[in-house]
């Protein structure tokens, strides 16, 4: 199982692509999210992938530096899809709401000919809090975040390594942790957690304000879980030249498990 950080930034950044990523494992592959805009394609094809091998696409909500570049990715599928030069299917998941909106925008902004294809080669799959779905192959959990702004989910997924050995990856988000997600976290083989900022900045860029949490915050989280692999992102981007060894730095002083700080386009095997 492979991981790339196709963007590692939060809404508001300029420096770097707002956070998205790829899950690779047998020549199948899973996007989640797909930040603001149709820079997502540039990201793909940056990152060696080519678009049209994202058969599966899970959103965790509906705020605009996660479901735009969806809007994008549909666009390119069902337009290909309807010239004749897309290869099979493809679905998109997501919790009702983000369901929703991308039926209701895509009926506004796309052709008629392209929105006859939804439900043919392009299938918008709504997911329940706790409901299990396939992906790579493999398992997955997608489970409500209970955010306190929009809608949000989350997914745990897990896969066979050696004998009879499992690996656990859950994403949380990019909202701080809930106990409520303690039965999908706990424990995992890799945990990817928000983190806006660093614990020393938070008088800079107000993450509480925000509903956002610190490395520092991850990093205890992460302590406190039992987690083996930490991925941090959803991060500001002042400093990106230094972003790595800072955050690092501070995640190493709560946290001794495995801590990473992905910048765009890195890849990290699991």
């Amino acid at each position: 199982m492979k991981l790339t950080m196709l963007g590692t930034g939060n809404a508001l950044v300029t420096e770097c692509y707002n956070t998205c990523f790829v899950l690779e494992q047998n020549g199948k592959y899973l996007l989640v999210d797909a930040g603001g805009g149709n820079q997502v394609l540039y990201q793909l094809k940056a990152a060696g992938y080519n678009w049209m091998d994202m058969k599966d696409i899970f959103v965790t909500h509906k705020h605009l530096d996660h479901i735009m570049g969806v809007f994008w990715m549909m666009r390119m599928i069902l337009q290909y899809s309807n010239e004749g030069t897309y290869p099979g299917e493809a679905t998109i998941y997501g919790h009702d709401q983000v369901i929703d909106l991308l039926t209701e925008i895509s009926a506004k902004l796309l052709k008629k000919k392209e929105i006859a294809l939804i439900g043919k080669k392009l299938h918008l799959v709504t997911l329940r809090d706790g409901q299990e779905f396939e992906v790579l192959g493999e398992k997955a959990r997608a489970f409500d975040i209970q955010s306190t702004k929009a809608k949000q989910f989350g997914f745990s997924l897990t896969w066979p390594c050696d004998g009879d050995c499992k690996k656990k990856l859950t994403c949380c988000g990019d909202e701080p942790y809930k106990d409520c997600e303690k039965l999908y976290a706990q424990g995992s083989d890799w945990l990817l957690h928000e983190a806006f900022c660093l614990y020393d900045d938070r008088d800079r860029f107000h993450p509480y304000e925000k509903h956002h949490s610190t490395v520092k915050d991850a990093a205890e989280l992460a302590e406190e879980l039992g987690v083996k692999n930490l991925i941090l992102y959803h991060t500001e981007d002042s400093d990106l030249a230094h972003r790595k060894e800072r955050y690092l730095a501070e995640a190493g002083r709560y946290y001794h498990g495995h801590a990473y700080v992905p910048d765009d386009l890195e890849s990290i095997e699991l």
